[in-house]
């Protein structure tokens, strides 16, 4: 298991914790206080920095909890820290819902989870292999 080397930016920041031992992300705590209008987006503070381990990267991504009870998401999901990023983790939220969302100190406002990054390499060819998709993109398979 890799250990995760992390920084408190403030008092008001929090560990990141799992809360059963085989869950697969960390919830990530809010260290301000903060309002995401109707409709709208705010960026909300963990005050949390961590180094991640070469070979991986974080993935920020949304509580389920908020976006069924509230409408709240994380706007750019997955928001992805690469391992050479040292600066705080910050959650862009947005709201999808017609009433203004109150985040408190302490709030769990989003997830952290490590992702093991393959080695690859792009290599430019003249065609791609036949597959039973093919070019079907964005709906091809019905509603």
């Amino acid at each position: 298991m890799p250990a995760i080397p992390f920084v408190k930016l403030s008092d008001r920041a929090r560990v990141p914790e799992a809360a059963f031992s085989d869950d697969a992300a960390f919830d990530l705590y809010s260290a301000e206080d903060g309002v995401i209008p109707a409709r709208g987006r705010a960026t909300i503070g963990t005050a949390v920095a961590i180094e991640v381990p070469a070979g991986y990267c974080a993935l920020v991504l949304p509580r389920s909890g908020l976006a069924s009870k509230f409408g709240i998401s994380v706007l750019n999901s997955p928001g992805v820290v690469d391992s050479g990023y040292r600066g705080e983790i910050r959650v862009v939220l947005a709201n999808h819902s017609e009433s203004e969302f109150v985040v408190k100190l302490g709030d769990r406002i989003a997830q952290l989870a490590l992702m093991k990054i393959p080695e690859v390499e792009f290599i430019e060819v003249e065609s791609l292999s036949e597959s039973t998709r093919g070019l079907g993109g964005f709906g091809h398979t019905g509603r």
